[in-house]
């Protein structure tokens, strides 16, 4: 018994899906088709009115699940849209504290490092919330590629996540959060104190090693870490977390701390 070729249109869709992956351009279709540009936008518009692609942004679409079709929710994974999205990128701060087990907590947002140029901090595609931050290409290093279905998604390392949370504890979900994580990183086989000192060089931000110092000194690191830090700090004062009333001043770091910080030691 012979079997019924799927109809043209369908099989180019399923060709284009094949080919292209879990996210789709015009580009894609474009190349893989071997059709003018405008043809593939036409053609990609289409598929969206008819149901079987949702556009997620400029150009940009995901294919739908049967499952979802008459839903809102079509990402099960919102990362596979970082590249298409905001490439050069990498996800870092507490959604990847989160990945690498320095938290228990959960977020709803996903947190981007990008090139781009940020014009909103905050983007909503479907109801996937992606939280910007700029940075500068050459500062994008100490990532790690993953395979996320069909995409590959750059994600900072263990100890890159850190650094960025020191470099601005909003992205690490507040100074008491990047102190937890930095303490559970300690205990970690991966832990790697002098990393930390390499990335947070090549970071260039004088405040990452005041931050650094002083919770390290909290958790009691040793003197020669300490001492490595204290030769790298600049001048002037930095806040430990400037959404914080920092009236105290802790000399030795040239940091500005909450009084209460003062009066307790970490658990």
């Amino acid at each position: 018994m012979s079997t019924r070729p799927l109809p043209r249109g369908r099989a180019r869709l399923a060709t284009v899906l094949e080919a292209a992956g879990d996210v789709l351009s015009i580009s894609d279709v474009a190349h893989i088709l071997r059709m003018e540009r405008h043809r593939a936008a036409q053609l990609l518009a289409r598929w969206t009115e008819q149901g079987w692609l949702r556009r997620v942004g400029p150009g940009t679409y995901v294919p739908v699940p049967i499952a979802f079709l008459q839903a809102e929710q079509v990402l099960a994974d919102p990362w596979i849209l970082v590249p298409s999205l905001f490439d050069p990128a990498y996800i870092g701060g507490r959604t990847a504290a989160e990945y690498w087990n320095l938290t228990e907590q959960m977020f709803r947002d996903t947190v981007v490092f990008t090139a781009r140029t940020v014009r909103r901090k905050t983007v909503r595609q479907q109801t996937a919330i992606f939280s910007l931050r700029h940075i500068g290409q050459e500062r994008i290093f100490g990532t790690t590629l993953l395979w996320r279905g069909h995409t590959r998604v750059a994600v900072s390392d263990i100890h890159r996540t850190l650094v960025d949370m020191l470099c601005d504890p909003s992205v690490g979900g507040g100074i008491q959060h990047v102190e937890d994580c930095f303490a559970h990183y300690l205990k970690r086989p991966d832990c790697n104190p002098a990393i930390l000192i390499k990335y947070a060089d090549g970071r260039g931000n004088g405040a990452v090693f005041k931050r650094l110092g002083f919770l390290a000194e909290r958790q009691n690191l040793d003197q020669d870490f300490l001492a490595a830090v204290k030769d790298r700090l600049t001048k002037g004062h930095a806040h430990l977390d400037p959404t914080l009333s920092c009236h105290r001043l802790v000399s030795r770091w040239r940091l500005r701390v909450p009084a209460s910080w003062l009066a307790r030691r970490p658990a």
